[in-house]
């Protein structure tokens, strides 16, 4: 075990960081802890593109209707309603995860984490749901621009959650081997503003596609 002092500038208290040898080579390189946050920094801000493109198409497609059904016919609020508090609920949850991580409680941030998949996986089931009720309508992706806007959006946004819960179902048997070491702390951290990334984007998507849709 070894301790590396770091002297802050005047006025400012001396920050101590203890680095375990053990675990020093959890990635395989020493500089991991940098180009890790920066990667996945522009992950995001490429998966922000690809959802302001979807969301730009679905802006000049989502009233080109073909005389077929409009988002009034077809959206049922309440149950959208409840789908959204599934993912609401679960970045709570993924919250409480974070603060049982950060006092080092390997259970307790399972615990979390398991919860968290449960509600990605109602809100999961709650949009497949849907899109089995809307293709037996006849609302499919090729009826009308409209329906394959919005079926592009939202079917991307749930192949994201899929990603987010396989990462997370992983990240759970990383945690039972390996504890809270450094390198799962950094993944956890990751996985933390990619779940809560996807509930902005869905409230987005609540609020513009299915709010606007049926009320405006």
């Amino acid at each position: 075990m070894s301790v590396t002092t770091v002297h802050a500038p005047a006025g400012q208290r001396e920050f101590f960081v203890k680095e375990d040898a053990h675990h020093g080579h959890d990635d395989g390189h020493g500089h991991t802890n940098n180009t890790t946050g920066i990667g996945f920094w522009i992950y995001l801000m490429s998966d922000c593109l690809i959802f302001a493109i979807l969301f730009a198409v679905y802006a000049v497609l989502g009233r080109s209707y073909a005389a077929g059904p409009s988002p009034a016919d077809l959206f049922d609020l309440k149950l959208i309603l409840v789908n959204t508090f599934m993912l609401l609920f679960s970045s709570i949850t993924f919250g409480f995860a974070m603060l049982q991580s950060y006092k080092g409680n390997v259970a307790g941030t399972i615990r979390w984490l398991l919860i968290t998949a449960v509600f990605g996986l109602a809100f999961l089931a709650i949009e497949i749901y849907e899109f089995q009720h809307l293709i037996h309508l006849g609302a499919t992706p090729q009826r009308s621009a409209f329906l394959s806007a919005f079926f592009t959006l939202v079917g991307t946004h749930g192949l994201h959650v899929t990603f987010g819960i396989i990462w997370l179902v992983v990240l759970v048997f990383q945690l039972r081997k390996h504890r809270l070491n450094a390198a799962n702390q950094r993944r956890l951290m990751c996985l933390s503003m990619f779940w809560h990334f996807l509930d902005v984007i869905w409230i987005i998507v609540f609020s513009y596609v299915y709010l606007i849709g049926v009320v405006g």
